[in-house]
């Protein structure tokens, strides 16, 4: 902080100038010389959640843990299994370890313990990391095709109204009727394992959950469309596509982004839910947390808390990251916020 004197007269000429001193903050001088940009205000806002921070960092331990699965788990403890989507999923267990607890023997392998001799003495580090990829690849891809959909028929609803409108959101009310449970255990039938059952789990979830996100959507261009701005674009003639995704759009991105975000963490409950009740991604051979944590009801009653404990501590501590980061964006996002120097 540093003093200046700032001169005060009385408007007369040949009166004695008086001065008073005023306390200025270096950081006011600072931001009041640079002009921020839209998403270092962002940042500022959003940094300034410590939650947020705490939720962006645990999220991207997890990523990472999940990206790296084969770093992991030794190439020398696991054999390969059959894996969907590209990746190589190595669980079943090449030395007969048995049913024990968490042990620093052989680590990081017997870290979370193993399942014992009636699911192939599969380890339960090796199930946590790798299904961590499966049960991410659903939250996120379901989250971004449920979000790309509800954006596009928002849109288009919202700006161009009538007739368009009408039809748009009768279809969006039929969407909304699709009972989600049933349909799941109808496709499941389908496709029982493999990558089958994880794309249509991410189909199922982004078939059925666009609609409210479109409602949303159609609500924000209902405004936008008859601001001074949108009118002017259309005065000149700007293409009307060009209208609704480069100069509509933008304004948007607000609820899209932390609708989306929230989205994450609702799809990664929801597919442990149909794993838990069995028609959701089959164990063996791919393992998510949702299916791990489903089959470790049958160890519970043996005392093997292992197994129910760290497949749910990553889903709840997954869930709880993906919340901080909504709860952070959606303040940093929000025009009404007031600016955190």
């Amino acid at each position: 902080m540093e003093i200046e004197e700032t001169k005060l007269s009385s408007g007369k000429i040949g009166d004695n100038t008086e001065y008073q001193s005023i306390a200025i903050l270096e950081e006011e001088r600072v931001s009041n010389l640079k002009q921020l940009t839209q998403l270092e205000l962002y940042w500022r806002r959003f940094r300034s959640n410590r939650l947020a921070i705490i939720g962006a960092v645990m999220l991207l331990l997890l990523v990472l843990s999940a990206i790296f699965a084969q770093f992991l788990v030794p190439r020398g403890v696991a054999a390969d299994t059959t894996f969907n989507l590209g990746f190589n999923n190595p669980l079943n267990l090449t030395l007969p370890y048995g049913e024990n607890g968490p042990t620093l023997d052989n680590f990081p392998v017997g870290l979370f313990g193993y399942s014992g001799p009636t699911y192939n003495d599969h380890s339960v580090w090796a199930m946590v990391m790798y299904g961590g990829r499966i049960s991410l690849i659903i939250g996120v891809a379901a989250s971004l095709l449920t979000s790309l959909i509800g954006t596009v028929v928002g849109a288009i609803s919202g700006f161009f109204g009538g007739w368009v409108d009408n039809l748009m959101m009768r279809i969006t009310d039929v969407f909304l009727t699709l009972p989600f449970l049933p349909l799941v255990i109808t496709l499941s039938s389908i496709y029982t394992q493999g990558s089958g059952n994880v794309l249509l789990i991410i189909g199922v979830f982004a078939l059925t959950g666009w609609p409210g996100l479109a409602r949303l959507v159609r609500a924000q261009y209902l405004s936008l469309r008859e601001l001074e701005y949108a009118e002017a674009a259309r005065a000149v003639g700007v293409n009307q596509w060009r209208i609704i995704f480069r100069h509509l759009l933008p304004n948007t991105f607000a609820p899209i982004i932390v609708a989306t975000t929230l989205g994450v963490a609702g799809t990664i409950i929801g597919e442990s839910t149909l794993d838990y009740l069995g028609v959701g991604v089959q164990f063996p051979p791919t393992a998510s947390w949702g299916n791990v944590l489903a089959d470790s009801q049958n160890e519970i009653g043996a005392g093997n808390w292992w197994w129910v404990f760290f497949p749910g501590l990553f889903i709840v501590l997954t869930v709880l990251a993906i919340n901080f980061v909504g709860d952070g964006l959606r303040d940093a996002l929000d025009v009404r916020s007031r600016d955190v120097r």
